[in-house]
């Protein structure tokens, strides 16, 4: 367990993944009183999906984007 003040957690915010990882828990402190407690999460996906995974996943659409658009044009006139 780490314990930082408001003014150092700002300034250290960068760090507070390894600091998360490293310690396990920060307390957040102001007037040497704690106020806030940060916990890693657990349990959850801590890798986020590949782009190219998210376009496999997408509905092919019918028609191209350069279809659509020259489409949209000619309707408006």
């Amino acid at each position: 367990m780490k314990n930082l003040s408001i003014r150092e957690l700002r300034q250290r915010l960068g760090e507070l993944p390894t600091v998360l990882q490293e310690e396990g828990e920060v307390v957040v402190t102001r007037r040497d009183q704690p106020i806030a407690r940060i916990l890693p999460l657990t349990g959850t996906a801590t890798q986020r999906p590949s782009h190219a995974d998210l376009r496999a996943r997408l509905r092919r659409q019918p028609a191209s984007s350069e279809e659509t658009i020259r489409r949209d044009r000619d309707e408006r006139g």
